[in-house]
């Protein structure tokens, strides 16, 4: 048995015992029921923490990859056009079929599902990263070289800070693709939100389904707006000059 039916009989609808909770019985479903939000808080809060973390976690890591990589990338056209290549092709790979070619390595396992959007996420990350460094004008990286700035110093001090924008700018839109992508994680029992969302169709469960798919909209909007508000506080000079 799967790990998805073994979950559907906790998950699925209730038969009518109590009046109160008419909204969600064999009978009655309706989309809107607020007696599912108090039944299944646990469920709920649980399956929020899960998707909230895989995120969390993919977009860490997927950033502290894309530097080096965009790096390496800058330094020569054949590099790059590999490196962007293989990211987009990798990106084209549909995702059930992702999951389903790292399971033979990683297992059943948050690994599969965090290594997968790990992958997914480079096209974006490193593109811009790469055209947030090359977007830094040469008369200033020759100012930071007569300043006496090696290579390191100048990368930490004048590119990389000048460059946040533009890296602040992919980022937040891989977390907002990160977050729809974790749903398809359902199928290795490691989608959060995403894991709701089948259980509840599986079983039309619709409670379920609305409120798991309206959490999704309401945390990549959160996530999105903590990132732009990240961004200002990295970025002072861009609120002096406005």
């Amino acid at each position: 048995m799967s790990a998805l039916a073994s979950h559907a009989a906790t998950l699925a609808p209730l038969p009518a015992i109590d009046t109160s909770r008419d909204c969600y019985t064999f009978t009655v479903n309706n989309w809107v029921c607020p007696a599912y939000l108090s039944d299944f808080r646990a469920e709920i809060t649980d399956a929020l923490v899960e998707h909230i973390w895989l995120t969390g976690l993919t977009v860490v890591i997927g950033v502290v990859v894309s530097v080096p990589l965009a790096l390496l990338a800058r330094r020569s056209s054949s590099l790059e056009s590999m490196l962007l290549g293989t990211s987009t092709i990798l990106y084209t790979v549909p995702s059930l079929a992702m999951f389903s070619l790292l399971v033979p390595f990683t297992g059943i396992t948050a690994t599969t599902v965090v290594l997968g959007l790990v992958l997914y996420s480079l096209t974006i990350l490193v593109r811009n990263t790469l055209a947030g460094l090359r977007a830094v004008p040469e008369e200033v990286r020759d100012s930071a070289r007569g300043l006496g700035y090696g290579p390191a110093k100048q990368l930490l001090r004048i590119e990389l800070p000048l460059a946040v924008p533009v890296i602040m700018a992919g980022v937040r839109v891989a977390t907002v693709s990160t977050v729809a992508l974790v749903t398809i994680g359902y199928i290795v029992d490691f989608g959060g939100l995403g894991t709701l969302i089948a259980l509840g169709l599986e079983s039309d469960f619709k409670a379920q389904v609305l409120t798991a798919s309206v959490l999704c909209v309401v945390l990549a909007v959160v996530l999105d707006a903590l990132l732009l508000a990240l961004q200002r506080a990295l970025t002072p000079w861009t609120r002096a000059r406005v």
